[in-house]
């Protein structure tokens, strides 16, 4: 009788299919069957969608996997995590594991290392656990303080909807757009200006070097003059007039007396008067001082 019958043949490949499909299985999940893994356990109160398979992180790089979750149900606080490490991986004391998610709701635990490299955690041992606040955690603990700034946040924007409605809001929103639209064409009018000025200034250097010149030139003659011998005959002339202001102001001479002497002063003026007084009788009675005769003089 022949051992590899048929039937044999099929319950063989059938075990060979069903050990395929438990070692692929168990890939697919991260899990190592003939690694040398060192197993450590993780004490949570709250696993927060952490299951079977779920990867192992420290500093960002994937050490070992999660190998299984025990539930106690005598006490639901107390859940141990079965964690698989690399067995290169160390763990110093102090170290933790924290529960964290991703955005996408991908859950994972991350490794938190102890301060002392040195005093290391023993294969088998328990490392306590917990989980690490998320996006969604530190929004939802702002939400009492969103809760207290909402009454806030309505008496603002009432204020405000009072102050948008006031007509002077208004107009000065208006006179704004004046102002712009003056800015504007002031600021076209100086580059108007600033164009002129570009074109003239080629001019206007010319006239300045001549400008320049002619002062060059001024100040060449000015130097070649004799100051010298210019101020001596100013000098020369105001004392002559000092002279002349202080005979003025003497008794010498006609000019003198007649500022300084009232009574030839009057005299003068007297003798002017007589004067006019005769010329006016000469013209209005000129026979009495001039007789002419042909046949000589007749009595009176």
């Amino acid at each position: 009788m022949k051992f590899l019958t048929n039937e044999v043949k099929i319950a063989l490949v059938a075990i060979v299919g069903i050990v395929i499909l438990f070692f692929g299985m168990q890939f697919l999940k991260g899990l190592t069957m003939f690694s040398s893994d060192n197993n450590y356990y993780a004490r949570f109160g709250d696993v927060s969608g952490l299951s079977a398979s779920s990867p192992v992180y420290a500093n960002g790089y994937k050490v070992g996997v999660v190998e299984g979750i025990n539930y106690d149900y005598n006490d639901p606080s107390n859940i141990v995590a079965v964690i698989g490490l690399d067995s290169k991986l160390s763990l110093p004391k102090g170290t933790t594991a924290e529960i964290s998610s991703d955005l996408l709701g991908n859950v994972k635990l991350e490794l938190k290392f102890g301060p002392n490299p040195v005093d290391l955690i023993s294969k088998g041992d328990t490392i306590q656990g917990g989980a690490q606040q998320g996006l969604m955690a530190k929004a939802g603990e702002m939400i009492p303080q969103v809760e207290q700034m909402l009454p806030k946040l309505d008496s603002i924007l009432a204020s405000l909807n009072t102050l948008m409605a006031d007509p002077a809001i208004k107009n000065s929103l208006h006179n704004v757009d004046e102002i712009t639209a003056n800015l504007t064409t002031t600021t076209n009018e100086l580059n108007q200006l600033s164009a002129s000025l570009n074109r003239q200034m080629p001019q206007m250097l010319t006239k300045a070097d001549g400008v320049l010149a002619n002062t060059e030139g001024l100040t060449r003659q000015l130097n070649d003059m004799d100051l010298a011998s210019t101020m001596q005959k100013v000098d020369a002339t105001m004392l002559n007039v000092e002279q002349a202001t202080a005979r003025l102001n003497s008794n010498e001479g006609t000019l003198g007396l007649l500022m300084r002497d009232p009574g030839l002063y009057n005299n003068l003026n007297a003798t002017m008067q007589s004067a006019d007084s005769l010329l006016i009788d000469l013209r209005q009675h000129p026979k009495r001082y001039v007789h002419f005769s042909v046949f000589g003089k007749k009595d009176n």
